[in-house]
């Protein structure tokens, strides 16, 4: 299991400054869509040139153009780029094709897909190497049970890897836990903390003991 950061509302100076005391603790630092609009993909080149050990995701959440959308992602030094579920499929098989031949991988992100085991069996034989349940932040408070998603989910791979992201906190992790998700994507509850590398320990630790359970 392993734990994404997401950095969203920062810039590269701020989302170094927060890597600095955490990059030993994640598995992979995100640049968050709203990171990526701020600063473009320099941010992806300065954040892996920063910690080159450290996997790198670029959200770019794309939408069309896939090939070459996902090519500007990894040429930018980004190991994992994300496409939209709600895409056409030949756009998530050209990013899928761009993956393959600058040895990345793809994360696909199902926020807004209605029907999530329909969709997710469709795409699980793209593929892809990730298929994440993601709840909006715009609907946090309204949306469907994102444990019921993953429960979907989980029901319906055969070949990628399920993930979750959306409002993640240390109680609804707990939760999470049982349905062994191979990469849990935490925001706020991380970086809007005093203490961010503490956050990421105790984030970091229920993940350990769930894997053990």
């Amino acid at each position: 299991m392993k734990l994404q950061l997401a950095l969203d509302m920062v810039d590269i100076k701020g989302a170094k400054a927060i890597l600095k005391e955490v990059n030993d603790v994640i598995d992979i630092a995100e640049v968050g869509t709203p990171f990526v609009i701020k600063e473009g993909l320099r941010a992806v080149t300065e954040i892996k040139n920063a910690y080159p050990s450290l996997k790198v995701l670029a959200d770019l959440k794309i939408m069309d153009a896939g090939e070459h959308e996902a090519r500007l992602g990894f040429h930018a030094g980004a190991d994992i780029v994300t496409v939209l579920g709600v895409a056409d499929d030949i756009t998530i098989r050209r990013v899928v094709k761009a993956a393959r031949e600058c040895r990345g991988q793809v994360m696909v992100d199902m926020i807004s897909v209605a029907d999530i085991e329909k969709r997710a069996v469709q795409i699980d034989n793209f593929g892809v190497d990730y298929i994440c349940v993601h709840t909006a932040f715009d609907v946090q408070d309204s949306a469907n049970d994102p444990l019921e998603e993953m429960k979907l989910l989980k029901h319906a791979l055969q070949n990628a890897k399920p993930a979750i992201a959306g409002g993640i906190k240390k109680d609804t992790l707990k939760q999470i836990i049982p349905y062994k998700p191979e990469i849990v994507v935490v925001g706020g509850s991380i970086t809007s903390r005093p203490d961010v590398r503490q956050a990421a320990l105790e984030i970091k630790e229920i993940m350990k003991k769930g894997e053990i359970l």
